[in-house]
């Protein structure tokens, strides 16, 4: 089974985050989303993954293209790195990995992570994954006929048309059936707001008679935003503590101070006279003293001193101290 991940996006929502590091590289309790997201595909899904594409713009430099590259090795699968130079849609970035569009394919984007166990049916051309919402207005959604067959793809509808929301996940059965579909928008120049998209290859394929079936998942979590950013961190510590993961290096400096778990404290990180947690991941060489810290994201080599902060994103290189109570710092800032 090869694997296809888009992820050329700029991930301007994430600002500042996302200004040094591109969003999928950005570490959730000590891993970032890219693996994060490549390890659950590969322990889920029922075939082995041989080839994944890692679909990237050239300018991410080539220190981002060897670090997804040791994600695929890390699982004993071929890596290659694929560019989007144009921001043309969803269906031309896929395509960018045309080489890979043959036999068992999976799509996953990587701005979101998931907990769930796949079935594969047999009998479906293709399994979209799916997560019931509260607001299906700013989803894509699937609605399904009485076989529980997927019958129409809306993209944020404005009238309720259905509940299951699209989480970004796709298998197909055989990729050239998609392969041939995304070719043929290009052929016609079938684009949506003048990008070609996924949706209306889709559309195609079912109107040929694909069957599309829809897969769920227990759990669906954004990296879109600094907010829910915090809060899929919250959540992946929680998961990782439950399985019993070990989540704080033993080379963690802690004097007179109070870890509230789960947490993840990485190599080297000192917590000085300060209560850390719950829901913290704190970054290798970062130090917190004399402060209060809970349900935050920090990243390395950051100092925070003097602080009571909760709900907050802060990056590598920081220096805070302050009295702030939620903070939004990007890499190599200071606030005093």
């Amino acid at each position: 089974m090869n694997v296809i991940i888009p992820m050329a996006g700029l991930g301007t929502r994430l600002r500042p985050h996302t200004l040094q590091t591109p969003k999928p590289l950005i570490p959730v309790a000590g891993k970032s989303i890219a693996e994060r997201l490549v390890r659950e595909i590969a322990q889920v899904m029922q075939q082995p993954v041989e080839k994944i594409s890692f679909i990237i713009k050239p300018s991410f430099g080539k220190d981002v293209e060897k670090q997804l590259l040791d994600i695929a090795s890390d699982i004993g699968a071929t890596g290659q790195i694929d560019y989007q130079t144009e921001a043309l849609g969803t269906a031309h970035a896929i395509y960018s990995a045309e080489s890979l569009l043959d036999g068992p394919v999976v799509v996953a984007y990587a701005d979101t992570l998931f907990k769930g166990s796949f079935e594969l049916d047999d009998t479906a051309d293709s399994i979209i994954w799916v997560k019931r919402v509260e607001n299906p207005e700013a989803f894509g959604v699937v609605k399904l006929n009485d076989k529980n067959e997927i019958e129409g793809f809306v993209e944020k509808p404005v009238e309720f048309v259905s509940d299951l929301a699209i989480i970004g996940i796709y298998y197909f059965k055989e990729g050239k059936q998609l392969k041939d579909e995304i070719q043929y928008l290009f052929d016609n120049n079938l684009r949506v707001s003048g990008e070609y998209q996924l949706t209306t290859a889709l559309e195609n394929m079912k109107r040929k008679g694909a069957i599309f079936k829809p897969g769920t998942v227990s759990d669906w979590m954004d990296f879109g935003n600094p907010k829910v950013a915090v809060e899929t961190n919250a959540k992946v510590l929680k998961y990782d503590f439950d399985e019993g993961k070990e989540l704080i290096s033993k080379t963690v400096k802690i004097v007179d101070s109070e870890i509230i778990e789960p947490c993840y404290i990485a190599d080297n990180a000192e917590i000085i006279n300060s209560s850390v947690g719950p829901f913290v991941s704190l970054g290798k060489g970062s130090k917190v003293e004399n402060s209060r810290v809970e349900n935050s994201l920090i990243q390395n080599h950051t100092s925070i001193k003097n602080a009571d902060i909760k709900d907050s994103m802060i990056g590598s290189f920081v220096n805070y101290d302050g009295n702030f109570e939620r903070l939004n710092l990007g890499d190599y800032s200071t606030l005093e």
